[in-house]
């Protein structure tokens, strides 16, 4: 059986008997490689990880942060590493959370999940701060990362790690003498929020290492492996993949410096493995067949490629001399890449098998701590399967229909022990003991997992007749020239219609189609519609399609926020926008600045000043004392970001600066609205002025 182990089991049952595992049977092999403020490279072994784990969780004991909530707040680096063990092992509770989100969410979130005290790195200094004023806040100790000494609330990491080495010197230490209830809430995690707003998932350190336990049978490892990490690692599957597996089996660690420097970063710590989602692997996909083509191997590589195909029929593998070039632009020692998240296109798993590197897809849900099913090192596929269910889990499929897809349900020692303070939603899922993922899937008779979609993205019709978007967003995101999709149901006169939605590259098709101009790339965007309904039955037709060189609404680990997109999608419909609705507002204000201001350099009086700028850039931006008039915004206007985050304008100063107050401030998160007394926009006669050189004669719009 497929489902039965292939390699030898490694067990743990919680945090602490993994953390001294490794440090024993490791000892002082290199766990992580890190730099420094100088780019300078270090190396800290497996037992010094373990040492700086017992001294930091020491020093938060002798806080008095026992049976407390720590939050955990930062880019991925070792500190965050040691400290989600040295909190987890000291018998308190982690809640990692997303460092990319809008302040005010993570204020949100803090001050839901009631969190006692939070780690975090200097970035977040001022913000964190602030958030032990607000009223329900239950903050009582911020430990800064970056803190060389305490300086007045904020206490330094270093010198808590110092305070806990002495601690254990003086055999003053409480670390070894507490008692963890393995299964109790250790891990308080929020779900991505892809279909829904996110939920708060409480897991066990027991859920957790069932987890590891079960992927160490599936998957190979050497003595000199390393995985690069780069995916947040708030996030359920970096979490488990990235760090806690890949350090179980004694991978060692790197961080990337930045997503555009992991090809950097692949050749400078000669990295074997990576963990990834389906849209990083469609990048390096392209980049490699660019490369090919540029170089004017194509026809070469087919015919290698060929040629390795047959001999691997004869078990003769000699696809790493034979892609050795390629293979070398990712390190030389590229391995293993596993992915989740989402089903990878087939054409992007068969190019790299073909160069000899093993593509591994898993499954799961943070409800699951994460892995439901898994391919292995001898059985995968590149039919799109989800690989097959770990071997101490129990899947089953609910209600399926006549092609055998229903609802996956799971059983097992992985499954979580409810949302945090939501009954409601935890009865809804967990019934007599199975967890109900609402993913559609049909299991096939060698047991692998093919998913159809999320059961709440399903589109209904008229004729009972099921259709999945991931299906056909699939087949469009295979042309060049389109950068993603988004399919949604429309509800109009009685019948629901199959849309879509496109982000095209305009560049990609001005040069492999020489087509520019709107219409012209619609007309061929919908000739490609067209042709990926021919492959399909006409229920399943695409009938309306919508365009934009705008990027989806994604979350940190670049999955699509269905709900948010439709939300989106039904407060414009392209060059309209509903200016009673908020958040038709929004969009019509960053739509605005998009073709007025996108090839700007300065701002100057009478320009519609509304920006497609982070904080990071506004600051920047009031520092150098940009020229920058603006004409028709005053006290009380708002500045909106691309992901329709809140500013609030004051007029401008003598020196022709504009002040900005951060989207901290809560007045002014929440979407525009009329009964807040902010006025969006400047009203004449009933229409909105629109000023700054659009020369498009559709503007004004009309209030509606």
């Amino acid at each position: 059986m497929k489902k039965d182990k292939i390699y030898n089991e490694k067990t743990v049952h919680s945090f602490r008997e993994l953390v001294s595992y490794c440090a024993t049977n490791y000892g002082d092999r290199t766990a992580f490689t890190i730099k420094d403020s100088n780019k300078n490279l270090h190396d800290i072994s497996f037992i010094e990880f373990e040492n700086d784990i017992k001294e930091l969780g020491s020093a938060l004991l002798d806080l008095g942060l026992e049976n407390k909530k720590i939050a955990l707040i930062s880019q991925d680096r070792y500190e965050w590493c040691c400290s989600y063990f040295a909190i987890s092992t000291s018998n308190n509770v982690v809640v990692p959370l997303d460092h990319l989100l809008p302040e005010i969410e993570l204020q949100r979130l803090l001050i839901e999940s009631k969190v006692d005290a939070i780690i975090f790195d200097k970035k977040y200094t001022k913000w964190v701060q602030e958030v032990c004023k607000q009223e329900g806040s239950a903050l009582k100790y911020l430990i800064c990362m970056d803190s060389i000494n305490d300086e007045d609330n904020i206490l330094s990491y270093s010198k808590l790690v110092e305070k806990g080495k002495k601690l254990i010197e003086d055999k003053m230490s409480k670390y070894e003498n507490i008692s963890i209830d393995v299964n109790a809430m250790s891990i308080l995690i929020y779900t991505s929020g892809t279909t829904s707003n996110p939920k708060a998932v409480m897991l066990s350190q027991g859920n957790i290492c069932s987890n590891l336990s079960a992927m160490t049978t599936l998957i190979k490892y050497h003595p000199d492996d390393s995985i690069l990490v780069f995916l947040p690692l708030h996030h359920t599957l970096a979490c488990l993949a990235s760090f806690l597996f890949c350090y179980f089996i004694g991978f060692r660690l790197c961080f990337a410096d930045s997503i555009k420097d992991i090809g950097k970063n692949l050749v400078e710590y000669k990295i074997s493995g990576l963990v990834c989602v389906p849209a990083v692997l469609e990048i390096m996909y392209k980049q490699i067949m660019r490369g090919i083509k540029k170089s004017g191997k194509y026809i070469p590589f087919k015919i290698l490629s060929a040629i390795s195909n047959f001999l691997l029929f004869f078990h003769i593998d000699l696809r790493r001399k034979f892609f050795k070039d390629i293979l070398d632009n990712l390190g030389g020692n590229m391995r293993t890449i596993i992915y989740g998240s989402a089903s990878s296109d087939k054409k992007v798993i068969h190019l790299f098998n073909t160069i000899g590197i093993v593509m591994i897809q898993g499954y799961g849900l943070t409800e699951t701590s994460p892995v439901i099913a898994c391919e292995n090192d001898i059985y995968h596929s590149e039919k799109g399967s989800s690989g097959f269910p770990l071997y101490n889990e129990e899947v089953k499929i609910d209600n399926p229909d006549e092609t055998g897809t229903g609802e996956i349900l799971v059983k097992g020692p992985n499954v979580m022990l409810g949302y945090y303070e939501n009954p409601e939603a935890t009865k809804a899922v967990l019934k007599d003991g199975w967890f109900h993922t609402g993913d559609l899937a049909r299991i096939d008779e060698d047991g692998f997992i093919y998913i159809s979609g999320r059961k709440k993205s399903v589109i209904v019709l008229n004729n009972g007749k099921n259709v999945f978007p991931e299906e056909i967003e699939t087949l469009l995101n295979k042309v060049e020239g389109i950068k993603e999709s988004f399919v949604y149901e429309k509800k109009e006169d009685g019948d629901v219609k199959v849309c879509v939605k496109i982000v095209y590259d305009k560049e990609i098709i001005k040069e492999l189609y020489n087509i520019e101009g709107e219409d012209e790339i619609r007309e061929f965007l919908w000739g490609k519609v067209k042709d990926v309904n021919r492959l399909m039955p006409k229920y399943k037709y695409v009938r309306e399609m919508i365009i934009t060189e705008e990027e989806l609404i994604k979350t940190t680990t670049l999955k699509i926020k269905r709900h948010e997109e439709i939300k989106k999608i039904y407060s414009k419909k392209y060059n309209y926008y509903n200016l009673n609705d908020s958040t038709g507002i929004a969009y019509y204000l960053n739509h605005t600045f998009y073709n007025t201001l996108k090839d700007k350099k300065y701002l100057k009086k009478g320009d519609f000043y509304i920006g497609k700028f982070d904080t990071y850039d506004l600051e920047e931006l009031y520092n150098e004392k940009v020229n920058a008039y603006v004409g028709l915004l005053t006290v009380g206007d708002i500045f909106v970001t691309q992901n329709i985050d809140m500013y609030l304008l004051s007029s401008v100063t003598d020196d022709n600066t504009i002040p900005v107050l951060n989207k901290n401030n809560s007045l002014f998160y929440n979407f525009i609205s009329y009964e807040s007394g902010i006025k969006p926009v400047i009203y004449l006669d009933n229409k909105v002025e629109v000023k700054g050189g659009m020369g498009d004669e559709n503007y004004p719009f009309e209030l509606r």
